[in-house]
């Protein structure tokens, strides 16, 4: 089965539901985004990871990493595997030091990707798991994101969400088809990828 290099392109606050965070993926060589709902403890243990930030007592994710190398495990990759009733899953591949008994563990994304982070190994999703769950950005869009990110980062200043492009007084369910293309659309434009994600599942329930 194919799979897709993935890298992490952030972690965006949740708008509408207080400690939900989306983690924002990104193919490698492409222009699909996965972003997937997770909670608050696992977006800061991987927030921690990613800023390099180095805690008194060691987190939960950093305990499996000085198990795995007290006991000479090796981790290979994680893979984002699968997508059902709207649920992602994980499998954290590794192996013993010496090359043998390969392994493959199932794992929630957010926890497998922080482990992946600690142990500095590639992030894949299956093609079939992009197909279903990805977001693609156009051309134009993705030229948009870019000049923000490049202002961002002269300013050095983190820039500010602008408020959700969902309108949270409709249900999703009520709404059309096109109406729910066009605001996934406008969620994408302003980065709201959690709103995005949940327009998007909307969309594959009426599509299953």
């Amino acid at each position: 089965m194919d799979k897709i290099k993935l890298d992490i392109l952030g972690l965006s606050a949740s708008h509408s539901q207080s400690g939900s965070f989306a983690l924002v993926l990104g193919e490698e060589f492409g222009n699909r985004r996965l972003p997937i709902i997770i909670g608050m403890f696992e977006a800061q243990a991987i927030a921690i990871e990613m800023e390099k930030i180095v805690s008194n007592r060691p987190m939960t994710h950093d305990l499996f990493k000085s198990f795995a190398d007290s006991f000479h495990i090796d981790l290979h990759e994680i893979i984002i595997s699968d997508l059902r009733e709207g649920v992602f899953y994980a499998k954290i591949v590794c192996s013993f030091r010496d090359g043998s008994n390969f392994i493959e563990m199932d794992a929630r994304p957010s926890d497998a990707v922080a482990i992946a982070l600690r142990f500095d190994v590639p992030i894949y999703a299956f093609e079939s798991v992009l197909s279903e769950a990805g977001i693609v950005l156009n051309e134009e869009e993705e030229g948009t994101k870019s000049a923000a990110k490049e202002r961002k980062s002269a300013k050095k200043k983190p820039k500010e969400k602008e408020k959700s492009a969902t309108d949270t007084t409709h249900e999703l369910s009520a709404l059309t088809i096109e109406k729910l293309q066009s605001m996934m659309e406008a969620a994408i434009a302003k980065e709201d990828y959690e709103n995005a994600a949940r327009i998007r599942d909307e969309l594959n329930r009426r599509n299953s």
